[in-house]
């Protein structure tokens, strides 16, 4: 099982201090895209990387549609490679859709997580009565039918309205890249649990600390979204950031490093 749990998902680990730090990665990237705070923390932390299944260098052969049919699966994923590497306390630093994969994950075991940090998280993508989510349905299907039209050509396009910083071109060529080493099947199978969930419900039982890093102009997590979580999770606290698009680790590393390093010293 061991062996499995760190081969599935890929598990990297480095640094050596006695608080452990998780990094958690969004749809469409892989654990390369916390380099950046991975060079800033290791010196004083111990740091565990990983790769959901069907992302990255993660086993594509444990991937299913029906395993995956719901954020859980990720979180008991989650929930494996903290009982295999005996993981208790740790802070976890979440993007995107792994916000909510940690929320489960905290809910069943909150011994496993001392703080969670969110970087645009989102526990609902869709509008809906008195919850602005930034998506309708439309939106959605018209998403879905792109993605399986041509799903090469929509990630090209895709990844340069995700990430934002039209001034830093590489940045969009690195996230559809990653994109592309999906396969498409994949690919949109996690969209739609990604994009049709709903996790709402779950926020007013978490009661970890938990910091709400919201960064501009994010076309996937608008800000009445982080708002809306600091609202709702009973521990949860919204910081700002002065940076533009979803992945703002990448496109403002030295921003997001420094909210985290706040984090840590609170």
């Amino acid at each position: 099982m061991a062996a499995s749990v760190l081969k599935r998902n890929n598990v990297n680990q480095l640094g050596d201090g006695k608080q452990t730090i998780i990094f958690a990665h969004g749809f469409g990237s892989d654990q390369s895209a916390w380099r950046h705070q991975v060079a800033a923390f290791a010196p004083n932390f111990r740091i565990v990387l990983f790769d959901h299944v069907g992302a990255g260098q993660s086993d594509f052969s444990a991937y299913s549609p029906r395993r995956y049919s719901s954020l859980y699966s990720y979180a008991e994923d989650l929930l494996d490679l903290c009982a295999e590497l005996k993981l208790k306390q740790a802070v976890l630093v979440a993007h995107s859709v792994s916000g909510m994969a940690s929320l489960l994950a905290a809910l069943v075991e909150p011994d496993r997580f001392s703080q969670l940090v969110f970087i645009s998280a989102s526990p609902r993508y869709l509008n809906d009565a008195g919850y602005f989510g930034g998506f309708e349905q439309a939106d959605l299907d018209a998403l879905y039918a792109a993605m399986a039209s041509n799903y090469y050509a929509w990630a090209s396009g895709f990844a340069p309205i995700v990430m934002g910083n039209p001034d830093k071109p590489e940045l969009a060529l690195e996230f559809a890249k990653t994109l592309a080493q999906i396969r498409p099947d994949i690919a949109q199978a996690v969209a739609r649990v990604i994009f049709q969930s709903d996790h709402r419900a779950e926020l007013g039982r978490l009661n970890i600390p938990t910091v709400i890093l919201q960064s501009n102009n994010d076309i996937a997590v608008p800000p009445q979204v982080g708002q809306y979580l600091a609202d709702h999770i009973p521990s949860g606290r919204l910081v700002p950031i002065a940076a533009e698009g979803h992945l703002p680790h990448l496109s403002a590393p030295e921003t997001v490093t420094q909210a985290i390093a706040a984090c840590l010293a609170t």
